[in-house]
């Protein structure tokens, strides 16, 4: 799955929650998921660090698409 695939399925299942709950309450989810990597990296099986690694990035995503920001095209003007 490409990053444009990712951002385009958490859109479809989920923008218009996610705009409900705006970008100060999505900040916080991908806050606490941060947090629940952090632990899997401490103690966490290889199971649980990639399923934690894979709920930031959809957080991230859904932050992304509720401020309007294309993942990739921000990628590649920042890093080429």
């Amino acid at each position: 799955m490409t990053l444009d695939e990712l951002q385009t399925l958490i859109e479809k299942m989920y923008s218009q929650k996610d705009r409900d709950r705006g970008t100060p309450a999505t900040f916080l989810w991908l806050s606490e998921e941060i947090g629940e990597l952090a632990t899997a990296l401490r103690e966490g099986t290889k199971e649980q660090k990639e399923a934690e690694f894979a709920d930031v990035l959809a957080w991230l995503v859904t932050l992304a698409n509720v401020n309007e920001v294309n993942l990739t095209k921000a990628l590649e003007a920042k890093y080429g």
